[in-house]
């Protein structure tokens, strides 16, 4: 690392944000973490480990500009899984024209594979909204675009269905689907920083592993010491809990992320780029 930079980091309490914040304090950088509570055990956790607390809104931009105000890049990221795609899109816009109007270096804004090839699932569309609007500010910006999260398998609804020794996935046991751990994307991030001007107006689509669910199933059946099968679950199933689940598991199966995870091992090999049997292996699946 040449130099070190001081990050604003949005999300800082989630889990890309969290990982990028990490990865960033990790490396040496100074880290502001935007948080709506500063008090919240998440935030004091990020305090502890180094962060600076900087209490902020994506509603209330004077609070955004002061928290870009000084600083050489900015990580951000909206979820459309609290407020709806809507707010995640005016919460992208706000955060990238607190960047423009503080004169930031670098943008960094979290998107999702694929998002730039016209899928149709609302919630990649909601992020290349924002990612049109980044570009048109004349920022220096770079996008960091990853793919499904292999935290995903232990997410509440896959830990009940694993306990009972099925892995259900809407998609057919043979379906390859590409892959990165959490730690791996903030691991990015913090490269992106130090890259700066070399990953000016690039877009990356970033992966570590692409696997079937009967490989993966295989994989946690080794791993956990107890069979796992392989449930291939109809992506209409999903429909009750979530439209946008739905079309992007169908987008799966139809046509599928298209990271290049060796070119990435390449060009990036300050990343772990870990596998998912390598992933799986430091998680506690008791």
């Amino acid at each position: 690392m040449s130099q070190t930079r001081t990050v604003l980091v949005t999300g800082a309490t989630g889990n890309q944000g969290g990982a990028a914040a990490k990865a960033l304090l990790a490396r040496g950088h100074r880290v502001r973490a935007l948080t709506r509570n500063p008090a919240s055990p998440a935030a004091q956790l990020l305090a502890a480990q180094g962060a600076e607390l900087i209490p902020g809104d994506f509603l209330d931009s004077g609070s955004l500009l002061r928290a870009a105000t000084g600083v050489d890049a900015v990580f951000a990221m909206g979820t459309p899984y609290v407020a709806g795609l809507e707010d995640e899109v005016q919460q992208g816009l706000a955060i990238a024209d607190a960047a423009r109007a503080t004169g930031v270096g670098h943008l960094i804004y979290a998107s999702v594979a694929s998002a730039d090839r016209r899928t149709g699932v609302p919630h990649f569309d909601s992020k290349y909204r924002v990612e049109e609007h980044i570009a048109a500010l004349g920022v220096p910006y770079t996008i960091s675009a990853p793919v499904y999260f292999m935290e995903n398998a232990l997410a509440p609804w896959s830990l009940l269905a694993l306990s009972q020794g099925r892995l259900a996935q809407a998609l057919p046991a043979e379906r390859k689907l590409q892959q990165i751990a959490v730690g791996d994307i903030g691991a990015f991030v913090a490269v992106l920083v130090e890259r700066r001007e070399s990953v000016f107006g690039r877009r990356f689509d970033i992966a570590g592993d692409e696997l079937s669910g009967e490989e993966e199933a295989a994989i946690l059946s080794r791993i956990s010491g107890r069979q796992i099968r392989y449930e291939a679950v109809p992506p209409q199933a999903l429909r009750a809990q979530s439209e946008d689940m739905a079309q992007m598991f169908e987008w799966f199966d139809r046509v599928g992320y298209a990271a290049d995870i060796e070119g990435l091992r390449r060009q990036f090999p300050e990343v772990r780029w870990q596998r998912f049997e390598a992933w799986a292996r430091e998680q506690d699946w008791k």
